[in-house]
């Protein structure tokens, strides 16, 4: 036979699970920084965790947190002794070829602007005058058939909305008429 549990023991589990649960949340965010080689402070697997600062700080919690930087400082170490990381003369250089390249890249990119700017100059240049025109005589035309199009649909929709209008006062006679007649009749059988 089972002993009936308490509110205080319900809750109690609860916070339990709860706790184990964030716990478990934080060891598995140090690890996936860790193999990101993401650089693990409080504050990151806090939020990355979505916890509380207090419980990163918390016994068991803190002591994995500062294990996985400790891994971390030492394979930065072992990787910068065996020259694996790039040296900040390294660095430096690439920066500046970079540069260059962008610099280099740059001036491409105008060189080819100003031999595009030329050639549609050349295009618009060669398009005779009677095509230009031509092409204006046709947008006019069909912008005049655009704009008579839209009176004729402005005027059937005005006439639209007097129909509607028309129909609505016929609806709102009809109602009142019927209504009356209720009226009249409810009054001849209360009679």
């Amino acid at each position: 036979m089972t002993a009936s549990r308490t509110p205080g023991d319900v809750l109690r589990e609860t916070r339990q699970r709860d706790s184990r649960e964030k716990r478990a949340a934080v060891r598995a965010v140090i690890d996936d920084m860790l193999r990101r080689d993401e650089p693990i402070t409080f504050a990151a697997v806090a939020k990355a965790a979505g916890v509380s600062r207090w419980l990163v700080y918390a016994d068991g919690v803190r002591d994995h947190i500062d294990t996985a930087r400790r891994q971390q400082a030492t394979r930065r170490r072992r990787e910068k002794t065996n020259g694996s990381t790039a040296s900040a003369a390294s660095l430096q250089t690439d920066l500046a070829f970079t540069r260059e390249e962008n610099t280099r890249l740059r001036a491409e990119v105008g060189k080819l602007r100003d031999a595009l700017r030329r050639q549609l100059g050349q295009q618009l240049g060669q398009a005779s005058s009677a095509d230009l025109a031509e092409r204006i005589k046709e947008l006019t035309t069909e912008n005049q058939r655009l704009i008579t199009r839209l009176e004729e649909h402005a005027a059937e929709n005005a006439r639209l909305l007097g129909e509607l209008a028309e129909a609505e006062d016929d609806l709102a006679a009809t109602r009142l008429s019927l209504r009356q007649m209720i009226r009249a009749q409810n009054a001849e059988s209360d009679s």
